[in-house]
Parts: structure tokens; C-alpha cells; sequence
């Protein structure tokens, strides 16, 4: 006959109420929570953290790291959390940075304006490692005025659809997007608006 072991077990309001003592390594259990403490001779029971809280719901009461570990929900949801305040989405908010000089710091945000100075040799700084996307907008004006060739760091290119550079306004405020994914070698430049007010 195979034996049972059983560690020491009762409601969650029972222990409350009785408040023992476990001896040092002994374990309670909560019949009505599943919820497991292990004692260490000293504490009662109402002060000892529960080393299992399995009732349906993962508790951390303090700042907790967990490395390496998949957390995966059945259903897709996460339960039991109640906000404090209703969220609100309000879109996608980012710092629009005016640069004086020519060195665009992607830590500082993604929309950038200047106005043009001639030939544009742009510094950028901050971009994500090769394998990860580094973009941002550039809002420039008077670009064709005189004409603007884009160069970002020595030994970057630009390309542009069909290969080709886009014709600045001369007088007037040019949208334009960028994107890298190789550390910033090569970067994409998009128009999203020429002409502009």
C-alpha cells in the first residue's frame, strides 16, 4: 500500500484565527485558497509570506525579476488587475526637436525640424544596432533654397525610390522621412509632403 503524505492544512480562517507557529521548514496550507507557507520556527502565521499563492491568480508583493521565464495566458487575458484610473489613448506622442546645428540625436525624438543651410551633412547619433529599425521625420524648410544633398555620416547613403533624390521646395517646408536597419549605412528616405505651409 502506497503512503500518503500530508502537510499540515486547514481554511484561511482558521490559521487567522489560531495564528501558530510553524516549526522551522514546516509547511500550512490554505484548503480554501491553495495558498502555501513554510515556516521558520519564529514567526507566526499571520506574518509569514505565503511561499505559493495559487488561487487562480499570481500575487508578487514586492519588486520581483524573472529571467528567462514565459508567462503565457490560456485565454489571452490578463484578470484581477484593476486599474486606478480609467487608461486613455491618446496617440503616439513624440518631442519635436528644432536642431541649430546638423546632429540629429535619436535619444532626444523622432521629428526633427531645420531649415537649410546649403549642402546638409547631417550627424546622427543614438541610432539602434544593426538588426534593429532606427527612424525619424525631418521637416525642412527652404530645402531647395539652395539645393540640399543628404549625407548622413561618413561612409552612409541615402536612396530614394526609382534612385532618385526628390526636388526641394524653395520656398516653403518639405516633409520627409527616414529609415535604417543596419546601425545607419544605409538609410531609406521617404517624401511624406513638398511644399508644405
Amino acid at each position: 500500500m502506497a503512503s500518503i503524505i500530508q502537510i499540515r492544512r486547514d481554511t484561511a480562517s482558521n490559521w487567522t484565527t489560531a495564528n501558530p507557529i510553524l516549526a522551522l521548514g514546516e509547511m500550512g496550507a490554505e484548503t480554501d485558497t491553495s495558498k502555501i507557507k513554510i515556516g521558520d520556527g519564529v514567526t507566526a502565521w499571520a506574518s509569514v509570506p505565503y511561499l505559493i499563492d495559487a488561487g487562480d491568480y499570481l500575487t508578487a508583493t514586492s519588486t520581483n525579476t524573472l529571467t528567462n521565464k514565459t508567462i503565457t495566458f490560456a485565454d489571452n487575458t490578463l484578470t484581477g488587475v484593476a486599474p486606478t484610473t480609467t487608461p486613455t489613448l491618446t496617440g503616439v506622442k513624440e518631442t519635436k526637436v528644432a536642431i541649430a546645428a546638423a546632429e540629429i540625436d535619436l535619444a532626444l525624438g523622432n521629428y526633427f525640424t531645420k531649415s537649410s543651410v546649403g549642402t546638409l551633412t547631417l550627424t546622427l547619433t543614438n541610432e539602434a544596432a544593426t538588426g534593429s529599425v532606427s527612424a525619424f521625420v525631418l521637416e525642412l524648410a527652404n530645402g531647395a533654397s539652395p539645393a540640399v544633398t543628404f549625407t548622413f555620416n561618413a561612409g552612409s547613403t541615402v536612396t530614394w525610390a526609382a534612385a532618385t533624390a526628390p526636388t526641394l521646395t524653395a520656398s516653403g517646408t518639405d516633409v520627409l522621412a527616414f529609415f535604417t536597419y543596419d546601425g545607419g549605412t544605409n538609410w531609406r528616405g521617404f517624401v511624406l509632403g513638398l511644399g508644405m505651409a
